[in-house]
């Protein structure tokens, strides 16, 4: 399991602007726990260095992220739905939906 975590982190940086492809449920959401488990420590040490994290891993987590809707059967465009209030909330219904891979 420890494994899967870090191919599955790795991968993500490895593909960080390749939004081709597919990305599976555990690719996805291991990153996803990973970014955010880290940048809310990184907040709470120090607010700048939290915010540098989060910055440096946004193209990661977005590619990840348009990989993932594409195993989903989804045009990564849907990413754009994020910018409504409701719109994350469906993007994680997609996101936690069986895929292909």
């Amino acid at each position: 399991m420890v494994q899967e975590i870090q191919d599955s982190i790795q991968t993500c940086f490895k593909k960080y602007v390749d939004f081709s492809g597919k990305a599976a449920r555990p690719e996805f959401w291991w990153f996803a726990l990973f970014t955010f488990v880290v940048s809310n420590i990184l907040q709470a040490i120090h607010p700048i260095v939290g915010a540098i994290f989060s910055l440096g891993t946004l193209l990661p987590y977005l590619g990840a992220a348009a990989r993932r809707l594409r195993d989903t059967g989804r045009s990564p465009w849907w990413l754009l739905i994020a910018f409504t209030g409701i719109g994350v909330f469906v993007l994680i219904y997609f996101w936690a939906q069986k895929g292909e891979t």
